[in-house]
């Protein structure tokens, strides 16, 4: 059985629900590793990060990166998820990473939406979001955004957890 197969059957084993029906890991069992990628890890990737390990905290480890990440994340992204109840603390540690910054395993690789400037990484989960890029847009897109990704994350965790 090769290492994937493996790793999601003792996954499976290790997964439970609680009363609501929503996927937990059991102590001390690997979790999985979600990665967000798009080309500067500045706005989208950096929204679903934060929006993930927020919505599921404990429940994987949520990274982001990008091909060619830019300087800074952008402050409308940083604005919506402060909107959205993220701890300032969580926000300040956001930082754009180069995909040479994750680690060697990746279980979920979802990547925004930016098409052929999007990596290849070995992963066991690989999907397109498909999300339209609302830097230097208005409040709204930025929220619009925030909301796709919540649906998506909520998708996702459902998968996760079978």
């Amino acid at each position: 059985m090769d290492t994937i197969a493996a790793r999601e059957k003792a996954m499976a084993r290790e997964t439970s629900s609680n009363k609501s029906g929503t996927a937990v890991v059991a102590a001390g069992a690997p979790r999985p590793v979600v990665v967000f990628v798009c080309t500067h890890n500045a706005c989208r990737s950096q929204m679903a990060q934060a929006l993930a390990e927020h919505m599921m905290s404990g429940e994987a480890t949520f990274l982001s990166a990008g091909t060619d990440p830019a300087s800074h994340v952008d402050a409308g992204a940083l604005e919506e998820l402060s909107r959205r109840g993220i701890p300032a603390e969580a926000i300040a540690a956001l930082r754009p990473k180069h995909l040479s910054e994750l680690p060697k395993h990746v279980d979920w690789l979802v990547t925004m939406g930016c098409g052929v400037a999007c990596p290849a990484l070995p992963c066991a989960h690989r999907e397109d979001w498909g999300l339209k890029d609302p830097m230097g847009g208005l409040k709204e897109q930025y929220a619009a955004c925030a909301e796709d990704i919540l649906r998506h994350l909520a998708d996702l965790r459902v998968r996760m957890g079978d």
